[in-house]
């Protein structure tokens, strides 16, 4: 069982992607973004590695304007060895990346136009992943669409419409229930008739469900009937509500008792799980050390050399609480590590603590740093008490210091960006 997330990380320094205007989307312009999204793409594969994570969704911006007629290029034959070395990697690593068109792939459409720019869009999504040189088992995740006042005739169109799709496409697809048109019972129909696998959301099938007499488990198993040998692991998307937030909301982090409960129930059974969450590898990370048979308090230690500062700007006792856990270094205790960190990050920042954490992080370089960068972290410190400038403004000059001295334990702290 593989556990990974969606497209982007949080804390992992040159991971970005770029993009452009339409106006400004010249071809030397775009061979520059895709090289850089390129080189983002590997750091990020490469970070998977590092952390054992095997399942990526690859972002559908990694070529700007790939579907468009505005993006002529043919960057599959231009960027070839970048993309077989990146696919290298996923391969050697045993990863199992996919991609997930957004809301404007809508192959039901009424319109043609649309369809057509549908097709196009799945087209380009799978010369991604043709490009990297990895297997039909790497995926093409598609929502239905829209009912457009008639589900009946939109899902004819959505059958008949997929029946035109080029075979690279075909080979690859897989669909998903929504949280408004399509429930689970709807996707299973459509996937039966045209022999294509089902992806389960259990988020969306609690907000959009199809029979509420029926568990997560049961309808797992029902998509996995959908799943041949040569389609890889049957997948599943896991994602908790944010409870202060409008239905459908992904939570900002993976709760890890909820999580657990739910990987209990299918802990027996062959499946991928792709975290959707707004805190993207942290979760990831988190979930695999739960799940992981390798019990070592160094995953933890290791954890909490990145955490460690941001905690303590939350709570000093929660950051005392946590030091004090991680004393028997023969003790796992790693969900309760995690639920302190959580009820940590959750907590109203105040001044104080604020200033407690910023202090320890400038003692990573007060004895390297210049007067002028002496004063300059003084007099900060001293506006910030007085309302006058942002804690934004202090966590920036100490990024910056990072940058300067070469700190690597303050480059790959959360504290700059949780």
């Amino acid at each position: 069982m593989s556990i990974g997330y969606a497209c982007l990380t949080v804390g992992v320094p040159n991971t970005d992607m770029k993009s452009c205007v339409m106006k400004n989307a010249s071809e030397e312009r775009l061979i520059e973004l895709i090289a850089h999204n390129l080189n983002s793409l590997e750091n990020i594969i490469d970070y998977n590695i590092s952390k054992d994570i095997k399942l990526f969704r690859i972002s559908s911006d990694l070529i700007p304007f790939g579907s468009s007629p505005v993006n002529r290029l043919p960057w599959w034959d231009i960027f070839a060895p970048k993309l077989l070395n990146i696919g290298g990697k996923i391969l050697t690593s045993g990863m199992r990346v996919s991609m997930h068109p957004g809301q404007y792939t809508i192959l039901n459409s009424p319109s043609e136009e649309v369809v057509q720019r549908a097709m196009e869009d799945l087209n380009y999504h799978a010369k991604v992943l043709e490009s990297l040189g990895v297997g039909e088992e790497h995926k093409i995740v598609l929502h239905i669409g829209g009912v457009y006042g008639d589900k009946e005739q939109a899902i004819k169109r959505f059958i008949i419409n997929y029946e035109r799709l080029e075979e690279a496409v075909k080979r690859r697809l897989v669909i998903e229930n929504d949280d408004k048109s399509y429930n689970i019972c709807d996707v299973l129909e459509i996937g039966r008739r045209l022999d294509i696998p089902v992806v389960y959301d259990n988020l969306h099938n609690a907000i959009n469900p199809c029979d509420k007499g029926k568990n997560d488990f049961y309808w797992i198993d029902e998509c996995r009937k959908t799943w041949q040998e040569k389609d890889g692991c049957p997948k599943i998307h896991y994602a908790q509500q944010e409870l202060s937030k409008k239905p459908g909301a992904h939570s900002s982090r993976i709760r890890i008792d909820e999580f657990m409960d739910f990987y209990q129930g299918i802990a027996h059974r062959s499946l991928d799980i792709m975290l959707e969450v707004k805190d993207k590898n942290l979760s990831a990370v988190k979930c695999i050390n739960c799940t992981s048979p390798d019990n070592k308090i160094k995953a933890l230690e290791l954890e909490w050399s990145k955490y460690k500062y941001k905690i303590l700007e939350k709570s000093q006792q929660d950051y005392i609480e946590i030091r004090s856990l991680l004393k028997d270094k023969k003790d796992y205790p790693v969900a309760a590590f995690y639920n302190i960190i959580d009820k940590a990050l959750e907590k109203e920042d105040s001044l104080g603590s604020f200033i407690n954490a910023a202090q320890h992080v400038w003692g990573h370089f007060k004895d390297r740093a210049l007067d002028k960068e002496k004063d300059k972290f003084l007099r900060n410190i001293k506006l910030y008490q007085q309302g006058e400038i942002s804690a934004g403004t202090i966590k920036n000059f100490l990024w910056k210091m990072a940058v300067k001295y070469k700190e690597p334990y303050l480059l790959c702290s959360y504290y700059f960006v949780l």
